[in-house]
């Protein structure tokens, strides 16, 4: 599921939802809903729908389930230590229920052994950019959709992913922008591209350290503001210093290709790079995202209507 966070307009009787719509005046979808979205009614009378804690597949009180889990806890950790126990959290709780949750294993049980999906799902974004910019921060909104020139997808099917996303900018395409897809496969997203990369996998910080690269040997560096809100890019240029040829031997995309990319880029005053899950989920998920937000501060498109690297996330709190 994604993390958009649709408005919608549920229609209630007798206590139940009869019929949802998007809501026309929330900024996220404007009306629009995905097939998840419009199926919400259904999913409260499922029979898969879980009402009650289950022990075994039995269902349960809440005072019998709260019971076995502190009883198998205390047998577990007097046998085995405490970091024989661990909690898996949902990325839908809340900042108060992770709090609680951590101080409870880590304050009193006394492990670490806490995780959660949303580590799985977006962790390598939330730590690039707090290693670019100092918290964890996107520095973009939908409302950006409207003034994008480009659009560069990474690792993301927003076609299947997010839908009302991908509808978003199928539309401003039709209106002239542009749309370019990085992606081993032809997935379904690749039907509003302009152009497709297919990049093998692993090759994310070789093709945008190329990029980079080209950025500063073809004039397109905006020095007033690396001068103004960077530190350190001359290192960071010396240290992802990469050919054209070396990202097409890295990448297995041609050269030409490659160079169209750049020129795409280097060329449109106002263009997005929307990555997700492609980028997140690897042992360098991480220096991916920082290699694209490299750019984007190299050329001083970040922090202005319609530019920035905009991580579409997997969940909504």
């Amino acid at each position: 599921y994604c993390g958009v966070g649709c408005g919608i307009i549920a229609k209630v009787r007798d206590d139940n939802i009869i019929a949802v719509e998007g809501d026309p005046s929330h900024p996220a979808n404007r009306g629009k809903l995905c097939v998840k979205g419009t199926t919400l009614p259904q999913t409260q009378d499922a029979p898969s729908r879980l009402l009650h804690p289950e022990v075994n597949g039995q269902s349960v009180s809440w005072d019998e389930a709260i019971s076995t889990v502190a009883s198998e806890f205390k047998e577990t950790i007097e046998k085995h230590g405490p970091d024989s126990v661990a909690l898996y959290l949902s990325g839908q709780l809340l900042t108060e229920d992770y709090y609680v949750a951590n101080k409870l294993m880590k304050g009193f049980v006394g492990s670490a052994n806490v995780d959660t999906n949303s580590r799985l799902c977006m962790s390598s974004a939330v730590a690039a950019y707090k290693r670019a910019f100092g918290e964890d921060v996107v520095p973009c909104e939908y409302q950006d959709f409207e003034q994008a020139e480009l659009f560069v997808f990474v690792g993301s099917n927003a076609a299947w992913t997010h839908p009302v996303i991908y509808q978003q900018i199928a539309a401003e395409r039709e209106r002239g922008a542009k749309v370019i897809v990085i992606d081993p496969r032809r997935t379904a997203t690749c039907d509003i591209a302009d152009l497709h990369l297919p990049i093998l996998p692993g090759g994310d910080v070789a093709l945008f350290n190329g990029l980079l690269t080209y950025i500063a040997m073809h004039g397109y560096l905006n020095q007033s503001y690396i001068e103004a809100h960077t530190n350190g890019f001359d290192d960071a240029l010396g240290r992802g210093d990469i050919s054209v040829a070396e990202v097409a031997a890295v990448t297995g995309i041609h050269e030409r290709l490659i160079t169209r990319f750049y020129e795409d880029f280097c060329r449109t005053e106002k263009v997005l790079t929307l990555f997700s899950q492609g980028v997140n989920q690897s042992a360098d998920g991480t220096d991916k995202g920082n290699a694209i937000i490299n750019c984007h501060l190299a050329t001083g498109r970040i922090g202005t209507a319609g530019a920035g690297p905009f991580f579409l996330n997997r969940t909504t709190k």
